[in-house]
C-alpha cells in the first residue's frame, strides 16, 4: 500500500517563503512585472557570486544554453563536444543551432566528462562541459577549445579556488526548482566576454540591438516577478549551500557502512550539491522499493546514446554505467533527521 500523502518524502523542496512572498507583493504592487529594474538588480547579484563581468538572465537554464551556443557564432555542422550522460537539454540545444552534438564518455566515477577521452577532429569547434549534480568537472584537464560550463547544477560550487560559473568562455546556469537557487523556471549565461554577453542580451531579445533588429532573435527574457525571488535567494546562497552540505554529510555517515558509491568533490573542490546521487546495483529494482515505501527517490539523469536522437552516435560504456546505477535520494532542507534515517534504513533493506 502506497503511504498517506503526509507520509511521502519528497524529492526536492524549494527553500522558499517569507521574504520571497514580500518581493512578490512589491513587484505586483508596482505594476512592472517585466523589464523593469529587478532583472538588472537579479544580473547584478548573480555576477557578483560568480566573479563574473557579465550575468544575463534567460528563462530557462536550456534557454542559456541554446543562447550561449548560438553565441559562438559558429558555421552550420560545426562540432561541439557534448558529455554522453547529461540531461539531453546540454545536446539538444547544439543540434537546434545547426551544430553537431559529439557524444564523449564519461568517467563513471565522477560521472562528468572523462578528459581522456575527447579527441579533437577537424571541425571541433567548442566543448559543453557539465558539473554533473554540483559536482565540479575537471575542466583544466580539456583541450584548448573555447569551453561553456553547464552550471546548471553548480552554483556555489568551486573548482581549485575558483567559482564555477566562471571558468570557461560563458557559463549556463538554471533556477529550477530543484536548484539550489530557485525562481521557479529561469537561467542565466555569465561570462567575462563582452561580446558573447551583447550577444545573448540581443538574441534574448528578438534580437534587438538598440532601434535596429539585425539579426532574429528569440524571446528568452526572465520576468521581474521571477528575479525578484531570485535575488533574495542569491542573497543567502552560503546559507542554502551550508544547509545543503549539511544535509549531505547526514546521508554520508548514515550510508557509509551500505554497499553504496557516495557523492563527493575532488580534494580542495566545493561541491554544489544541487542533488545527492549515489551509485547502486540494482537500481531499478532499488528505486521501485523506495517509491513504494513513499519515498520519491529518482534515476540520476540521462545516457545520451540510449535515447532515440542519440542512437546513432555508438556505445558509451561510462555513460551507460552511470546510468544503470546513479539514484538520487530525497535532497532538499526541509528534510529531519527521521526522514533521513527512513531513507537510509529502507535504502539498506534493499542492499
Amino acid at each position: 500500500m502506497v503511504p498517506e500523502e503526509a507520509a511521502r518524502i519528497r524529492l526536492a523542496w524549494p527553500d522558499v517563503g517569507r521574504e520571497e512572498l514580500d518581493v512578490i507583493a512589491e513587484v505586483i504592487e508596482s505594476g512592472m512585472l517585466t523589464m523593469g529594474v529587478r532583472v538588472p538588480e537579479f544580473e547584478a547579484e548573480l555576477a557578483r557570486v560568480c566573479e563574473t563581468r557579465h550575468a544575463v538572465a534567460v528563462s530557462s537554464g536550456t534557454a542559456a544554453l541554446h543562447l550561449a551556443v548560438l553565441a559562438l557564432g559558429l558555421e552550420p555542422g560545426d562540432e561541439v563536444i557534448v558529455p554522453a550522460y547529461t540531461f539531453p537539454a546540454t545536446a539538444n540545444v547544439v543540434a537546434l543551432s545547426g551544430l553537431k552534438p559529439v557524444l564523449v564518455d564519461v568517467d563513471p566515477a565522477t560521472m562528468n566528462l572523462d578528459p581522456a577521452q575527447v579527441e579533437v577532429g577537424p571541425r571541433t569547434r567548442a566543448i559543453l562541459a557539465v558539473h554533473l549534480f554540483g559536482r565540479p568537472a575537471r575542466l583544466e584537464e580539456l583541450p584548448d577549445l573555447p569551453l561553456i560550463e553547464d552550471a546548471a547544477g553548480a552554483l556555489g560550487a568551486r573548482r581549485g579556488g575558483r567559482v564555477c560559473g566562471s571558468l570557461g568562455l560563458a557559463a549556463c546556469l538554471s533556477f529550477h526548482p530543484r536548484k539550489i537557487v530557485t525562481t521557479g523556471e529561469g537561467g542565466a549565461v555569465t561570462t567575462d566576454d563582452d561580446r558573447v554577453a551583447d550577444a545573448v542580451r540581443e538574441l534574448r531579445h528578438h534580437g534587438w540591438r538598440g532601434d535596429d533588429m539585425p539579426s532574429p532573435g528569440l524571446n528568452y527574457r526572465l520576468a521581474d516577478l521571477l528575479c525578484a525571488i531570485g535575488t533574495t535567494q542569491l542573497r543567502r546562497l552560503d546559507t542554502l549551500l551550508a544547509a545543503r552540505t549539511r544535509i549531505a554529510a547526514a546521508y554520508a555517515e548514515r550510508l557509509r557502512d551500505l554497499p553504496v558509491v557516495l557523492p563527493e568533490a575532488d580534494e580542495g573542490d566545493v561541491h554544489g550539491w544541487q542533488a545527492y546521487v549515489v551509485q547502486v546495483d540494482r537500481r531499478d529494482d532499488v528505486l521501485a522499493a523506495l517509491r513504494a515505501e513513499g519515498i520519491e527517490a529518482q534515476i540520476g539523469t540521462y545516457a545520451l546514446p540510449l535515447l532515440g536522437a542519440y542512437s546513432d552516435q555508438g556505445f558509451f560504456s561510462g555513460a551507460e554505467y552511470a546510468y544503470e546505477h546513479a539514484l538520487a535520494l530525497p535532497f532538499h532542507t526541509r528534510l529531519t533527521e527521521s526522514e533521513l534515517d527512513r531513507v537510509a534504513e529502507a535504502l539498506g533493506r534493499q542492499l
